[in-house]
């Protein structure tokens, strides 16, 4: 049965319904960071498992539930979660040789606030940045990324906008 997968990143402490309604029907909610306030995650949790990593602007707090980097394994895919990455072929100098020695087949990553999914030749990788759901920042247009995992398949990505 495919895994139902929605990723979002750069919440800065900030979660609507309409997010909320597109988390009940994931399986699993995966957010690449900068969370903002553990009470973003408390009200995903409701709905749906979290896989989080903390970001630059989460505290203390954030930081003790969440690791920098989460790894995993997913229906046969590996999965490198991140908040600051970098992009395909100029990835962050903290992560590139661990990329280059072991590329997982999901690189994920935040930050950026600019949605970009591109398959990586050289590492023969899938990088995806959600953009940002939040309301703050530079970005016009809030974004998130769904898609399902199936027997080591990503099918049905597809970018999902919303008005700031």
């Amino acid at each position: 049965m495919p895994q139902k997968i929605l990723l979002l990143s750069d919440t800065h402490s900030f979660i609507d319904e309409k997010v909320l309604n597109y988390c009940k029907d994931a399986d699993e909610v995966w957010h690449a960071g900068d969370i903002g306030n553990l009470e973003v995650i408390h009200k995903i949790q409701e709905v749906s498992r979290v896989r989080a990593v903390y970001g630059n602007i989460d505290d203390k707090n954030i930081r003790s539930e969440f690791p920098l980097d989460l790894k995993f394994t997913i229906e046969g895919v590996t999965v490198w979660m991140t908040h600051i990455g970098g992009n395909p072929y100029r990835y962050n100098h903290r992560i590139r040789e661990s990329i280059s020695l072991r590329p997982p087949k999901i690189f994920i990553c935040g930050h950026s606030h600019i949605l970009k999914v591109q398959y990586d030749k050289k590492f023969k990788l899938l990088f995806m940045n959600p953009g940002a759901i939040g309301k703050h920042g530079f970005h016009k247009v809030r974004t998130m990324l769904r898609f399902e995992i199936h027997n080591s398949d990503i099918k049905n990505l597809e970018v999902i906008e919303m008005k700031r």
